[in-house]
Order: C-alpha cells, then structure tokens, then sequence
C-alpha cells in the first residue's frame, strides 16, 4: 500500500537526489545496507548450517534455501522500512516525508561513486601509482599489483559505468514506483548479490535466486540507463552519442550480465575507448568481453569524463521528476 501519493513521491526522490550528491552516504546512523548485510550473513549461517560448499547438499535443496533467504531478506527490509515510515507519518505528516525522503538517498549513492573514483583519480594527477592501484583495490576484485595508468583507469570507470545502474537508476526507479520501502527492498536485492550471487562451489545454486531477482529488477532501469547515456552524449560535444548508442547494439549482450554490459557499452562508446579484456583474480587470468573501439588510449581523465556522464544521469532525473511533479500538480 503507497503511503504517499505520485505528486508527493516525486518530490521526495528528486529531493532524495539533492542529498546524496551534496552529503552522501551517512557515516552515522549505521547505514541501512550494513544492516541488510548483517541479516543475511545471520540468514545464510541458519540456512546453511556451516555447509561451505555445494558437496553436501543437493542442488534443489541449496536452491531453495537461496529462495528463502531472497524472500526473507527483501521482505523484512521493504516491510521494515514500510512500518518505520508509516509511523513516522502517524506521528506527523512531515516527519513521514522527512524519513521517507532520508532512506531514498541511503539507497542510492552518487557521490559515493564519485568520492571513490577520484581516490582512483588524484593518485593518478601525481604519478602515484601504487596509491591509486590500493584504492582501485578497494571498488575492485580483480588483482592490482601491477596495473599500470590505462588498466587502473579502466577498472574505475566500469565501475563507475556499471553502477550507474546499481547505485542510482535503479532505487531510484523503485522509489518512484513506492517510496523508500520499495528502494530499499531493491537495495536488499542488490546487497543479496554482491554477497551470494557469485557463480562458485559455495553459491553457485544457494545464489542462484539472488543472482536472478537482481537481474530481473535490473532489467528496465539497465535500458534506460544506456538512453540517459546516449542523450547525455549528445549533448556534450566531448562526446559522442551516435557511437554511444551504436556501442551498445553491438557490444552489450558479449557482457556476462544481462544488464551490466549496457552501461559499459554506453560509456565506452561515448568515450572513444574499449572497455573490459584481460583481468586477473588470485593470479588467475580472465578475459572478459571487450566493449566500445579503442579510437583513444585510456587515460586518468576519463575517469573525470565518467563521473561526469554520472552526475548528469542524476541531474537528468532530478529534473524529470520536478518536470513531472509539476505536470501531476
């Protein structure tokens, strides 16, 4: 049940967007995906039972403790933050909207991006190498030790790209769709990814079910994140939206992600550089997709240009809503 109507809705996300870009993510309360971090660390140790890998369980059984733990996990996080904003809104009608509009900007996270990219980028400006390869460490799982400029560059500005979707198109979606309860039960679904869906003996079908909601949600917000990139293309003339676009008929489905290789492509295009090639993890090589036409070598300021073309996907949503908003009434 909506606890506030469409008009009122998109004022609090497009307010929600003014927050996270100038404060960010909140070092105090404890943020809200710590908490759902926490729920399914408590979750998988009751599910599994110490089972470390899928040897001792059959694969139905693992998958169906995945479904319950999927369902646990979004539905107490979307009930839970139902039940918090509607007494709120009990309490007094602003404070609802107050409370509702906080937790849509917990779950989003642009200027976290950013802050993150330019730990990447500053070392960079100096010639630091070793300081930027330990803060690309920190957004990144691949090995770093010996990236040089290009391959530390490359590494921020996927991330960056990729979570275009992840961390603002998509809670963003949701919120619209129902407010922060809703944002949050995607925030819950996402955090269920980045924890279990990994494609390995111990969560190769335990995850399964997180892998896939998280793919299913993705799925719009992903499209509508590669035309947010192309407009924003063309309109910068740095830029360029045909290639853009073009990038992404072409290259996005070779991405292993449903979703994920839609914003990469985009970027890429954009940028004139080629995304993604070989990586490696504990020594192991691993030769991803390639994504855009290397017309230009990758260097530290595309990450400046990456972040970019993210403020703008947050800008172009704020004003959206506002445009919406006042068409509502």
């Amino acid at each position: 049940m909506l606890l506030f109507g469409w008009n009122e809705i998109l004022w609090m996300t497009a307010t929600a967007i003014v927050i996270d870009m100038l404060i960010g993510d909140p070092r105090w309360p404890t943020h809200p995906v710590i908490w759902i971090g926490r729920l399914i660390k408590r979750l998988e140790r009751l599910l599994r039972r110490g089972q470390e890998t899928t040897g001792g369980e059959e694969p139905a059984a693992l998958r169906r403790k995945g479904m319950i733990l999927a369902a646990v996990t979004v539905g107490c996080s979307g009930a839970a933050m139902w039940l918090l904003v509607w007494v709120c809104s009990l309490l007094h009608p602003w404070l609802g909207y107050a409370v509702n509009t906080w937790f849509i900007s917990t779950t989003i996270a642009i200027k976290g991006l950013k802050d993150a990219a330019y730990l990447v980028y500053r070392p960079l400006t100096d010639n630091r190498l070793e300081e930027a390869r330990k803060y690309v460490g920190y957004i990144v799982g691949r090995d770093t030790e010996r990236m040089d400029e290009p391959e530390i560059t490359r590494a921020a500005v996927e991330t960056v790209a990729e979570n275009i979707v992840d961390a603002v198109v998509s809670p963003l979606f949701f919120a619209l769709l129902g407010g922060a309860p809703l944002a949050m039960a995607y925030r819950a679904t996402n955090t269920l990814d980045s924890m279990v869906g990994y494609k390995n003996d111990k969560y190769l079908y335990f995850g399964w079910c997180s892998a896939r909601l998280d793919d299913v949600l993705n799925w719009l917000p992903a499209r509508l994140t590669g035309v947010l990139l192309t407009l924003l293309a063309f309109a910068d003339p740095r830029l360029s939206g045909a290639r853009a676009w073009r990038a992404i008929r072409t290259f996005a489905h070779l991405h292993p992600s449903p979703n994920s290789g839609i914003p990469e492509s985009a970027v890429a295009g954009a940028l004139g550089v080629e995304l993604g090639g070989l990586n490696y993890y504990g020594g192991v090589a691993s030769d991803r997709a390639r994504m855009g036409w290397p017309l230009k070598e990758l260097n530290r300021e595309h990450i400046v240009m990456t972040v970019r073309q993210l403020y703008g996907v947050g800008l172009l949503l704020f004003m959206g809503g506002l445009l919406w908003a006042q068409l509502l009434g």
